[in-house]
């Protein structure tokens, strides 16, 4: 059930009631008497006080620091609760300003936004907050944002805490051990090799944490290495860094397949990760004291059980399950039927008519490909579909985060984070009419041949589809124009009824010939693969999985599942980044015994 969502309104200067904001402020200044007033109150746990320096319709997002969960807590009532609860046994101190500025996204919307770090009894945590323009010339407290770092004591092994010590000849050998697990089994057990997988086996390997990462196929990589050819990330290179290695400043804006792959594999070997390729998980089963019993299976048939204390299930948003609408008379179509998953090349079709089955990302990239090659192809939209073009979106949607000349791609995704869900997707839904007003000609030519669009959830564009559902867009790329065009034919007119001999048979009473039906229709649930390895138990007790809640968080990524000590690493090359820490600390702290299950807020 999809999660109430609460009437949110943007703090303009109208409801304000305030006319300007001088462009001379000194943010440094406010911001520095704001964060010291409400240090003072925190050290004395002056509850009322810390309210008085934010607005009543404030907002207090925590990651971990505060909560052990992610929450958002609206309102003075619930920041009150909130703090009454968790405040004093979390020892907040050492605040310090680290930047401010004055921001104004729109000519309406004015804030001072300002950097901070903090310690807790436990850790060093950094936060933003954002200071809200009032009627009498003074700055209220909007967004307060508390993420955890480091846990003291535990910090991650960079920089002045890396290896400072020499090792002549030994490397390779001590490595192959490690990676090997001939003394010892690991803590974690990572199933899925790919960028989520990897990044978190990063961020452990870094809080000295043993992991080891099982991946199905022979390379690192594969899993982008074997998808269709013509597949190319959308969304652009700032955004998709990696931990510790960003791509190099030469890299191309929008990455290939096969280039990522590479990078993939280049970047287990450069963070010395282990990992054992070729390897299947096919059992793992949890005892009376949360830890499991793992069954790893090699090319070979050899196996092994490894006793861990945490599983982490990296294996995507849909589990590599392809979903392949369940449509009657398969067995009469005499034709070829696959899934996008299993496509290499319109180079495979050449000579054939296909009809592909879906109007998103995927469907587009393998319906330009065959146009290229000359294959005579028809897409099937089942539903309406968000199109934004990467040249105006691109720059509007990640540009004044993740850009040339922007912020570091770790202090994006902080100031990202910093803006609770819903207030994000307010502001959203002025850039989704920004980015449909520059891509007009191209919305109105897809509108004229009979392509049916939406701009997302509440018009609150891609990121408000991926959010709920993983999918359901195109970042244009040159598609929209083949089927403007009718290069790209188009069908949607009806309902599929069934297979016939040579195609589908429509409701409407209408059929359609082709040699091939590609469905790129996305993949089933990844609750289908915890099944298979861990049973109908286990399964049934994951919380339910993407989406959001009520306060706008999503649901069990990253953090507590509902099954102790079984973790889920998802997401894009972003979430991944920002978010593996957030899951490796949790680890960290319970194995340090800094923190237990219990402490969660729920």
């Amino acid at each position: 059930m999809a999660a109430v969502e609460p009437p949110v309104v943007l703090p303009t200067l109208d409801r304000l009631g305030v006319t300007s904001v001088p462009s001379d402020v000194d943010a440094h200044e406010v911001s520095g008497l704001w964060l010291d007033s409400l240090a003072q109150h925190v050290a004395s746990n002056d509850i009322d006080g810390i309210l008085s320096q934010f607005a009543d319709d404030a907002w207090w997002r925590d990651m971990l620091c505060l909560t052990w969960e992610f929450r958002t807590f609206h309102g003075a009532a619930k920041i009150r609760k909130f703090l009454e609860d968790r405040l004093a046994p979390a020892k907040l101190s050492s605040f310090k300003l680290t930047s401010a500025k004055l921001e104004s996204p729109y000519p309406d919307l004015a804030w001072i936004l300002a950097q901070f770090t903090f310690e807790s009894e436990i850790g060093l945590g950094s936060g933003i907050f954002r200071l809200l323009p009032t009627s009498d010339g003074k700055w209220t407290g909007f967004t307060f944002y508390t993420n955890l770092e480091d846990l003291k004591g535990f910090e991650e092994k960079i920089g002045p805490r890396r290896d400072f010590l020499p090792n002549h000849g030994k490397w390779r050998e001590e490595r192959e051990r490690e990676k090997q697990f001939l003394d010892k089994d690991p803590t974690v057990l990572i199933v899925g090799g790919g960028q989520s997988g990897l990044d978190v086996a990063a961020r452990l390997k870094l809080l000295d944490i043993p992991a080891l990462v099982i991946e199905k196929n022979a390379r690192i990589g594969d899993q982008w290495r074997f998808r269709y050819q013509a597949l190319c990330l959308h969304d652009p290179v700032w955004y998709d860094h990696m931990p510790y290695m960003p791509f190099p400043p030469s890299w191309p804006v929008y990455t290939p397949a096969h280039k990522l792959a590479g990078w993939l594999e280049y970047y287990a070997e450069a963070m010395e990760l282990n990992i054992w390729t070729s390897s299947t998980v096919t059992k793992a089963e949890q005892d009376a004291n949360n830890e499991w019993n793992v069954t790893v299976e090699k090319a070979d048939g050899s196996k092994r059980i490894f006793h861990v204390k945490h599983v982490v299930f990296a294996i995507g948003l849909g589990g590599n399950n392809p979903d392949i609408p369940d449509i009657p008379g398969r067995e009469e179509y005499q034709g070829q039927v696959l899934h996008s998953i299993y496509h290499n090349s319109a180079k495979d079709h050449l000579g054939k008519k296909v009809l592909v089955v879906g109007a998103c990302t995927s469907a587009h990239d393998i319906c330009a490909d065959y146009v290229e090659h000359g294959v005579d192809v028809t897409m099937y939209q089942r539903d309406t579909t968000y199109i934004m073009s990467t040249k105006e979106g691109a720059p509007r949607v990640f540009g004044h985060l993740w850009w040339e000349g922007a912020y570091p791609a770790d202090v994006a995704d902080r100031v990202d984070a910093s803006l609770p869900i819903w207030i994000n997707e307010q502001i959203s839904k002025r850039t989704t009419h920004e980015i449909a007003e520059a891509d007009k000609q191209i919305l109105e030519g897809l509108q004229r041949v009979g392509f049916r669009i939406n701009f997302g959830h509440e018009d609150g564009g891609f990121l408000s589809l991926t959010r709920r559902r993983g999918g359901g867009y195109y970042l244009d790329v040159g598609a929209s124009q083949l089927i403007i065009d009718g290069k790209i034919k188009l069908k949607n007119d009806s309902k599929i009824k069934r297979y016939t001999k040579t195609g589908f048979e429509f409701e409407n009473g209408s059929t359609f010939d082709a040699d091939v039906i590609l469905f790129a229709t996305g993949f089933a649930s990844p609750v289908l693969t915890i099944q298979r390895i861990c049973g109908d138990d286990v399964a049934s007790r994951i919380t339910p999985i993407w989406g959001l809640d009520a306060e706008g968080e999503l649901r069990t990524a990253w953090r507590y599942s509902g099954v102790p000590n079984f973790w889920f690493m998802m997401g894009n090359l972003a979430w991944c980044r920002f978010h593996s820490k957030h899951l490796a600390l949790q680890i960290k702290a319970q194995e340090e015994g800094l923190y237990h299950l219990e402490a969660r807020y729920k």
